[in-house]
């Protein structure tokens, strides 16, 4: 009993010095009155967590104390601290939101609530669960930041004691943590927990690989301990004999950095320890400019390898210049040159905000978050599910950025492969929805150009204009994706609205009906039968092929004519080529407007349209009631893929002027692969756009015309 006793007061004894260590960190920037309040947040956790505890054993209110201690050597403000202390209340005790507004006022209690999980929702996975509470913190960040500083704290604190968990759920936080905290630190130019997360996150994931990489780190470092000291004092030497005065450091490298190099760049463990990594922190600005010269005129810089992050700064606000060097012994030297604010803003990010309230520069990333925070808001209400939000803000989280301008001079940053569609919905929604074409350097480019540094872009738009469903193939921002399938679930609806009307009344004038002179109550009642909610909705189901036509008719029909005679077929559906999501052209036998067509009705996808001498019809033989007659609408203005197959010498160049000739007469090919047949011959398959059979007719001609082109054919399924 008594053994027991003192555990308990040993463990009383921890938790107590843990709310002083605290107290005592708070006094050192916080009024005494705001420490007193933080005190008895902390009284009112402790005694809302009384009885619980980790799975460590210890008391569960050693957590938020903890929590609050990370936010605290950030020296975040009380309110941000008594939300930390309190942030796991509303979901594990009983406490209701409406006492925190009482007790600590509603500025805390919003911030508790924004970090509390959906803990009384019922979802069918921890995947579904896990990306609605991330649209609902989300939300709340978008109202107040430091909800997500809270999270990242309480984030870093559960990796930092994760080795108590199983290794499976071990394993998956610690993927969560790479795939989604990480990169929000990272974001938010919050450097430090950034690093941190990675490393811990690393170690969980992969353990056998980060004991590698940690013994061969600490190995590395001994070796090169006299080299970097010599490069060190080179540094310093220079610093002094121009009248600087700046500290010089060699740069900790960073095991999941490390890792990821190795991965991405297919690199040995040798190649990435092999460069030396600097940082020198000067006074001002004009000073780093002055250092990069001397550092210049110290080494040789390697071409190519310089980058401003000054004059323009990272997506999360990040300033310092960056240079790679060739020192002593040809051992390449990373140099990093900043300000002291710089590098205080380079590790804390976002939290700079609230640290060093000095104004100018360093509350740049606030500026930096909340633009992103938009652009999160603006993804989430164009997304449908939380899932694809989460998959959309991950993609959005991975950044390896180019910076562009448009036409007045104004910076974009994008992430590496953004295309004109990208930075056209980067400028405004209403600038990409209405894109139809781009100049980068003023010249016409495809939209599925890549763009490159420095580049200038200008977006064409048009009122006719709007995104194609190709476009989801090639955008690389989040922003853009999201939008782009905003507008075409939208364009969807109506276009299979009208679809289904346009084939319900072909599918009446046979009856010798027509849609307008179905009375209503009798149109009302089919919907209510189809447990719909109005008209449109049975349109737009019998547009995406869920209820046959013929089959509505019939039911529409009033009952002492249901057993008359159908009269003789009517036209056949016009196909425009706008359609293209509620009627899609196949891709087997690529049909092209004055080809002989047939329109197969498949559940979901709406009409698919199929040449009519397509293989693929074969399965479709035996149900004529999911075959509808089609025609192309007269003076359709767009581009269709067509596939050909060229046989063609086997000589140098011979694909250059087959793409050439094909480019020569108006087409833009979309795809090509070259397969040799034998020493003499090669096949090449190619799929480029044309307006019609005669477009098509003329570049084939040209084609053949080509002393290098022995047979050449459309394809076929």
């Amino acid at each position: 009993m008594n053994q027991t006793a003192s555990i308990f007061d040993r463990i009383r004894g921890k938790r107590a010095a843990g709310i002083e260590m605290l107290l005592s960190r708070l006094r050192d920037y916080l009024p005494e009155a705001q420490v007193a309040e933080v005190y008895q947040a902390y009284q009112f956790g402790a005694h809302a967590h009384e009885g619980q505890r980790r799975v460590s054993g210890e008391p569960y209110i050693s957590h938020p104390v903890a929590v609050a201690s990370i936010l605290a050597d950030l020296r975040m403000d009380h309110h941000t601290i008594e939300a930390a202390l309190l942030h796991d209340v509303i979901e594990d005790t009983p406490t209701l939101k409406e006492e925190l507004i009482t007790r600590f006022g509603r500025e805390v209690a919003q911030l508790v609530d924004g970090v509390s999980k959906l803990t009384q929702i019922k979802f069918k996975s921890h995947e579904q669960a896990q990306a609605e509470n991330f649209r609902k913190m989300v939300l709340a960040m978008v109202e107040d930041i430091r909800v997500i500083l809270v999270k990242l704290a309480d984030r870093l604190h559960n990796m930092r004691t994760l080795g108590v968990m199983p290794p499976p759920k071990r394993r998956r936080i610690a993927r969560e943590t790479l795939e989604i905290y990480a990169p929000i630190a990272h974001r938010l130019g919050m450097n430090a927990v950034r690093l941190e997360l990675e490393d811990l996150g690393f170690e969980a994931l992969h353990p056998l690989r980060y004991k590698v990489l940690t013994r061969h780190l600490k190995r590395s470092r001994g070796h090169q301990k006299e080299m970097v000291k010599k490069i060190s004092d080179g540094l310093s030497n220079a610093l002094q004999r121009e009248h600087i005065d700046g500290i010089v450091a060699g740069r900790e490298k960073h095991l999941y950095s490390i890792y990821r190099k190795m991965r991405s760049k297919s690199l040995s463990l040798n190649e990435v320890l092999d460069v030396h990594g600097f940082r020198i922190i000067v006074d001002k600005t004009d000073t780093c400019y002055r250092v990069l010269g001397m550092a210049h005129n110290l080494y040789k810089p390697v071409p190519g390898k310089f980058k401003d992050y000054i004059a323009i700064p990272k997506a999360n606000g990040y300033q310092s210049l960056h240079t790679v060097l060739i020192g002593p012994q040809g051992v390449p030297l990373e140099v990093q040159i900043r300000t002291e604010d710089m590098d205080k803003v380079a590790a804390s990010g976002i939290a700079a905000h609230w640290l060093y309230k000095t104004g100018g520069e360093v509350t740049t990333p606030s500026v930096q978050a909340h633009e992103w925070l938009q652009n999160v808001v603006e993804m989430q209400q164009g997304t449908g599910s939380s899932m694809e939000f989460l998959d959309n803000v991950k993609v959005d989280l991975f950044p390896d950025e180019v910076y562009v301008f448009t036409p007045q001079g104004d910076i974009h940053r994008l992430p590496r492969g953004a295309t004109a569609v990208d930075f056209a919905y980067s400028v405004h929604t209403d600038v990409g929805n209405a894109c139809v074409a781009a100049k980068v350097n003023r010249r016409l480019v495809p939209l599925r150009t890549p763009l490159e540094n420095g580049q200038t872009v200008e977006v064409i738009t048009a009122a006719s204009g709007r995104p194609n469903p190709t476009w989801l193939n090639f955008v690389v921002t989040a922003k853009a994706r999201a939008n782009i399938r905003h507008f075409l679930k939208n364009l969807r609806r109506e276009e299979a609205v009208e679809l289904g009307r346009r084939m319900l009344e072909q599918a009446l004038a046979p009856l010798s009906m027509k849609l307008n002179k179905i009375p209503e109550v009798q149109l009302a009642a089919l919907v209510r039968e189809f447990k719909l909610e109005d008209s449109d909705d049975l349109f737009e189901s019998i547009g995406l092929g869920q209820h046959l036509a013929p089959l509505v008719a019939r039911r529409l029909m009033p009952a002492h004519a249901a057993d008359s005679p159908l009269k003789k077929p009517g036209a056949p559906l016009a196909i425009r080529g706008t359609e293209g999501l509620v009627v899609t052209f196949a891709r087997c036998c690529h049909p092209i407007p004055g080809d002989a067509i047939v329109g197969v009705l498949t559940t979901g996808k709406g009409i698919v349209i199929h040449r009519d001498e397509c293989g693929n019809l074969a399965e479709y033989r035996n149900q004529p009631d999911k075959w509808i007659e089609v025609q192309w609408e007269k003076r359709i203005k767009r581009d269709f893929p067509v596939e050909i197959r060229a046989d063609v010498a086997n000589q140098r160049g011979v694909l250059a002027t087959v793409a050439a000739a094909i480019a020569e007469m108006g087409s833009n090919i979309e795809h090509v692969n070259q397969q040799e047949r034998d020493e003499l011959t090669s096949q090449i398959t190619f799929v480029f756009g044309v307006k019609e059979r005669q477009h098509l007719a003329r570049i084939l001609r040209k084609l053949r015309s080509l002393p290098q082109v022995m047979r050449i054919q459309r394809t076929r399924a």
